[in-house]
């Protein structure tokens, strides 16, 4: 069955471990953001919203094929946000979309400075490049209904989000 599954939230909040997860249990096409900004920006592209385009049309020919998408990303506009409520709307294909957020702001920072890499080339933010960056708090009126998963807790977030994506399937 064709549906769209958005994962988002801050970086080192837990969206790619949640993401994975759920390609896993719906046995879905997985695309990252940062699959495709990474070698861009190593290539000396301003990547800009290029790289949230291009992930958009991605999932757009996959879920055309009738696949579940799990997209990962962090989505941190209104404008970024209407990308998947309009792809959703446009293909006519279900959307869940989750918001990944660690409530501690110190274990969020930890989880932050202890990143490694996992991508050659990638770069990844310092805990003031996520303080400094825009993210506009979500709202359900303005940018459609989101389930928020507190990932402080990997294994409870990941059965929140089971449970989630479940009931919607029936």
């Amino acid at each position: 069955m064709s549906r769209l599954v958005v994962v988002s939230g801050l970086p080192g909040t837990g969206k790619t471990t949640l993401a994975r997860r759920l390609v896993r249990e719906l046995r879905a096409v997985y695309l990252r953001v940062d699959v495709v900004e990474t070698p861009l920006a190593r290539a000396g592209i301003d990547v800009g919203p290029l790289g949230y385009e291009i992930v958009r049309e991605l999932a757009a020919s996959n879920l055309a094929l009738g696949l579940p998408v799990v997209v990962d990303l962090v989505n941190p506009l209104p404008t970024t946000r209407r990308i998947w409520t309009g792809l959703s709307a446009e293909l006519q294909v279900g959307l869940m979309v989750f918001e990944c957020q660690v409530p501690d702001a110190e274990e969020h920072r930890r989880r932050v400075e202890t990143r490694q890499p996992d991508l050659p080339g990638q770069d990844l933010p310092t805990w003031a490049d996520v303080l400094a960056r825009e993210y506009v708090p979500w709202d359900e009126v303005r940018d459609g209904r989101r389930v928020l998963v507190d990932m402080t807790d990997t294994e409870a977030a990941w059965l929140h989000a089971l449970e989630a994506v479940t009931r919607e399937q029936s």
